[in-house]
C-alpha cells in the first residue's frame, strides 16, 4: 500500500504490517513461555483429528476431478462478470443516512445547492486584465457554457458581477445586463464594488490581490467521481478551444480532488497487485524450495480475490475507494491458508512418503480445522465492519469477508484437486534426511 499516492492508505498498510510482525513475535516467544507457566491442562479427547476434516478430505480425494472442473466452472463464470465493476466514487455517500452529516447533506442538496464544487482559477494577461471586455465576455461564454451542461447546479464568477454592476449603473436598465464595453469602465466599476462592500469584507476570495486571475466556481449535483472528471475534462476542454490561450487552466475543488483519490488509489492497486503476486511467489518458492509449487500457489490466492470482485459486480458492480483497497488488503490473508496447507501437504510427501492422495488426507486432519476456525474468525471481524456508518469501511469489510470465504473454499475444495493432479505421475520427492544418509557430505553441511 506504500505504492499509493494517498498517504492514510500506506500508514494503514505500515501499521498493518507492524501488527502483522509483532503477533509472529509474540506468538513464538511470549505465547509458549505463557503457556508453559500458567497451569492448563488439555483435556482428554479424542485427539486433535478432527472427524469432519477426515470425512472431507475422503470426500475430496474420492471427488478430485469432479471438483477441479466444478470449482474452475463456478470461479469463471463469476470472473466472468468483473467488467460490470465500474470505477466510480460518490464521496457524499460514503456516509450512512442515519448520519446526522448525510442528513444535512441531502437537505444542502434538495434545498439550496449541491455539495460537490469544482474550482478553476482563470487567469488573465497580466496585472489587472481581470478588467479587460476580452476576459470578462470570454469568463461570461464559459459560464454559460456550463450552465447548459447536466448536473451543474450554479455557477459563480466575477463576469456576472460586472454585469449587474453595469446595470445599477444605467438606472437597472435590463438592456445594459451585459459586460461593460472598456477595460477602464470595468475597472472603475471594480472598484466602486471594493469601496461599497461592508467594514471588513473585499473580494479576496474571488479574485487575487494583483488582480490577474478570477476564480469560477461551479456546484454541481450529486455525481460521482467519472461524472466529475467528464465534466472537469469537458471544461478544459473547452477553455481550449473557445478562449484565448492565456486562460487555458485546470480544474480543482473537493469534487476533483475525491476524484482523483479514488483514480489513483484504482491505478495504484493495478500496478502493485502483479508486484505483490511476484513477490508472494518468489517467497513461497524460497519457503517450499520449490519453483513449482511458489507458481502454483498462485492459482488459489488469485482466484478468491477475482470471484470475490466478480459477485460484487454481479451484485453492486461499482467499485468505490474502499473497495479498491480490498485486492491488496485481501492478499496476505487469503495467502495464509494457502502456505498453512501447502507446508503440510508437502511436509507429508517429502518426510513421510507419501504419494499425492495421502498427502491430502495428512493435511486435512492437520491442518483443515485450523484453517477453517482462522478463516471463520477473519469473516467474523470483517463482518463487524459493515456495521459502520462511514461506507468505506463497511464495503471494504464486506467484500474482505466474501475474499477470505472463497479462499477457504479454494484451499479445501480445489487446491487439492490442483495437487493430486499434477503430482499424479510424479514420485515421492526423496526427504532430507534420506537425502543425507545417502551422500555423506550433506550430512557434514
Amino acid at each position: 500500500m506504500n505504492f499509493s499516492g494517498v498517504p492514510p492508505l500506506a500508514d494503514f498498510g505500515n501499521t498493518t504490517a507492524l501488527g502483522v510482525a509483532m503477533a509472529f513475535v509474540y506468538s513464538v516467544t511470549f505465547l509458549p513461555a505463557l503457556l508453559a507457566v500458567l497451569p492448563a491442562r488439555a483435556r482428554p479427547g479424542a485427539g486433535y483429528e478432527g472427524a469432519f476434516m477426515r470425512r472431507l478430505g475422503e470426500f475430496v480425494v474420492a471427488r478430485r476431478t469432479v471438483l477441479l472442473w466444478g470449482f474452475s466452472a463456478v470461479a469463471l463464470i463469476m470472473m466472468a462478470f468483473l467488467p460490470r465493476n465500474e470505477f466510480r466514487n460518490n464521496w457524499v455517500k460514503w456516509f450512512s443516512d442515519r448520519t446526522e452529516f448525510q442528513q444535512d447533506l441531502r437537505f444542502v442538496s434538495e434545498n439550496l445547492s449541491g455539495i460537490n464544487a469544482i474550482e478553476f482559477s482563470m487567469p488573465s494577461q497580466g496585472s489587472g486584465g481581470i478588467s479587460s471586455p476580452e476576459y470578462l465576455k470570454t469568463l461570461d461564454a464559459f459560464a454559460t457554457w456550463l450552465r447548459g451542461q447536466e448536473h451543474v447546479h450554479q455557477v459563480g464568477t466575477l463576469a456576472d458581477i460586472m454585469k449587474r454592476l453595469n446595470m445599477n449603473m444605467h438606472g437597472d436598465d435590463k438592456e445594459y445586463y451585459r459586460i461593460p464595453d472598456s477595460q477602464e469602465l470595468a475597472a472603475q466599476y471594480l472598484l466602486l464594488y471594493e469601496l461599497s462592500l461592508p467594514y471588513g469584507m473585499d473580494l479576496n476570495n474571488q479574485i487575487n490581490i494583483e488582480k490577474s486571475a478570477t476564480r469560477l466556481t461551479v456546484i454541481t449535483a450529486d455525481i460521482d467521481s467519472t461524472e466529475t472528471r467528464e465534466l472537469a475534462a469537458s471544461a478544459e476542454a473547452w477553455l481550449l478551444e473557445n478562449a484565448p490561450p492565456y486562460m487555458a487552466t485546470l480544474a480543482t475543488g473537493n469534487a476533483v480532488m475525491f476524484a482523483s483519490i479514488a483514480e489513483r488509489t484504482i491505478l495504484s492497486m493495478i500496478i502493485t497487485i502483479p508486484l505483490a503476486m511476484i513477490g508472494v511467489s518468489l517467497t513461497l518458492a524460497a519457503a517450499f524450495r520449490s519453483v513449482r509449487y511458489g507458481l502454483l500457489s498462485l492459482i488459489p490466492n488469485l482466484v478468491p480475490i477475482a470471484m470475490a470482485f466478480g459477485l460484487w459486480g454481479l451484485l453492486i458492480g461499482r467499485i468505490n475507494f474502499g473497495v479498491a483497497c480490498v485486492a491488496a488488503l485481501s492478499m496476505g490473508i487469503v495467502v495464509d491458508d494457502t502456505v498453512h496447507f501447502l507446508s503440510k501437504y508437502l511436509w507429508a510427501r517429502r518426510n513421510k512418503g507419501y504419494n499425492a492422495e495421502d498427502a491430502v488426507r495428512y493435511a486435512f486432519e492437520t491442518v483443515g480445522r485450523a484453517l477453517a476456525i482462522t478463516s471463520v474468525v477473519l469473516v467474523a471481524g470483517f463482518l463487524i465492519l459493515t456495521l459502520s456508518s462511514f461506507q468505506f469501511n463497511a464495503n471494504m469489510g464486506l467484500l474482505a469477508a466474501i475474499a477470505v470465504t472463497f479462499a477457504l473454499a479454494s484451499d479445501l475444495l480445489f487446491l487439492p484437486p490442483i495437487l493430486m493432479i499434477v503430482d499424479r505421475e510424479r514420485a515421492v520427492p526423496e526427504s532430507f534426511e534420506d537425502a543425507a544418509n545417502r551422500d555423506p557430505k550433506l550430512k557434514r553441511t
